[in-house]
C-alpha cells in the first residue's frame, strides 16, 4: 500500500496483473484524463473486465479524486481515530 501511495507500485513483484492494469488505469485517469485512451484499458479487458466493469473502475478513480479535492480545497483534517487507523494500517471499527 505504501508503495502505490508513493507512486512506486511498478517496482513491486508480488503486485497481481489484475492490481497492476487497474493502478495504471488509476495513475493515468487521475494524473491525465485527456490522454486516456483505449488502449490504456485494454490490459483490464484482457483480465475480463467488460464495458461496465471498466465504468465502475472509472467511477470509482473519480470518486476517490473528487472526494479528496473536495477536502483538500476546504482544508478538512481527519478526526484522531481515523489518523490513527491510517498511521497504523488498522481497520476503524464502529461502536458497538
Amino acid at each position: 500500500m505504501e508503495a502505490i501511495k508513493r507512486g512506486e507500485w511498478r517496482e513491486l513483484d508480488d503486485l497481481s496483473a489484475r492490481d497492476r492494469a487497474l493502478c495504471a488505469i488509476a495513475e493515468k485517469l487521475s494524473a491525465t484524463p485527456t490522454r486516456m485512451t483505449e488502449e490504456d484499458w485494454q490490459p483490464l479487458r484482457d483480465l475480463g473486465f467488460d464495458d461496465e466493469a471498466c465504468l465502475e473502475v472509472a467511477h470509482i478513480v473519480g470518486i476517490f479524486n473528487y472526494l479528496t479535492r473536495l477536502a483538500d480545497g476546504f482544508g478538512l483534517q481527519l478526526d484522531a481515530g481515523t489518523s490513527e487507523a491510517s498511521e497504523s494500517g488498522l481497520a476503524l471499527r464502529r461502536p458497538e
